[in-house]
């Protein structure tokens, strides 16, 4: 438990398949859940559930959201298989999307007890940070209005483009899941499907976008400060 609030864990996972991530979200988030329901039982002096945030990168992956359509993945089981590409239905919002290797996925699992308890601002604070992000290399960015995540080009239909998907689950006030940015992320994956159910914009990457790949460690860097600047948070050293 924390001794103050706001105070949070950084931990990157590296490159690990979904289905263990998605199992390692899943004791977090369950711990951090417990231990607020231990503490509104036995209140406790200066004491507050953890909070994390964690970074990885997995191997090809769809994943489809509890409103989402099967008919907006457009391979079947076999073609699945034979592009080594996994596919889960989870418990996040919106539809489908892709995670791959060159993709900058963040997961903040956040008593937002201690930050402030409105969805609707939750997802446009780590909308903002990726567009924060973004403007540190050039790349202007914003939000389109009615669709959730980040995009270029947002008043001109005809070109705008996803740069970073957003889906969350949030429970007791605990977030998991969060956000997918693509980085280097290889660009055709999306084309086997109707990336969130949308089907007349474009998709694209940093490395797209600027002609060359970027350092990915310097981004999630860049990500971690833009965050702290928001949610005012504590890094645990």
């Amino acid at each position: 438990m924390n001794t103050s609030p706001k105070s949070i864990e950084i931990r990157d996972l590296g490159k690990i398949r979904y289905a263990d991530a998605w199992a390692y979200q899943e004791d977090v988030f369950d711990s951090v859940v417990k231990s607020k329901i231990e503490l509104r039982n036995n209140p406790k002096e200066s004491a507050y559930p953890e909070n994390f945030f964690l970074f990885c990168e997995h191997p090809p992956v769809y994943t489809l959201g509890k409103s989402g359509k099967m008919e907006n993945l457009l391979l079947n089981e076999r073609e699945l298989k034979e592009g080594g590409i996994d596919f889960f239905k989870i418990n996040r919002g919106g539809d489908i999307t892709y995670h791959g290797p060159g993709q900058v996925v963040g997961y903040p699992i956040l008593d937002l007890d201690q930050f402030f308890t409105d969805i609707h601002k939750y997802l446009r604070f780590l909308e903002e940070a990726i567009i924060l992000t973004l403007a540190d290399y050039g790349i202007e960015a914003g939000r389109v209005d009615g669709l959730t995540g980040v995009w270029l080009d947002v008043d001109n239909k005809e070109k705008s483009r996803k740069i970073c998907a957003l889906g969350i689950k949030c429970s007791r006030w605990v977030t998991m899941h969060g956000f997918a940015f693509n980085v280097n992320t290889e660009l055709d994956y999306f084309d086997k499907i109707i990336p969130c159910g949308i089907d007349d914009r474009d998709v694209t990457s940093m490395k797209r976008e600027l002609g060359k790949d970027v350092d990915i460690d310097e981004v999630k860097a860049k990500i971690i400060k833009h965050l702290g600047s928001l949610f005012l948070w504590e890094i645990k050293s």
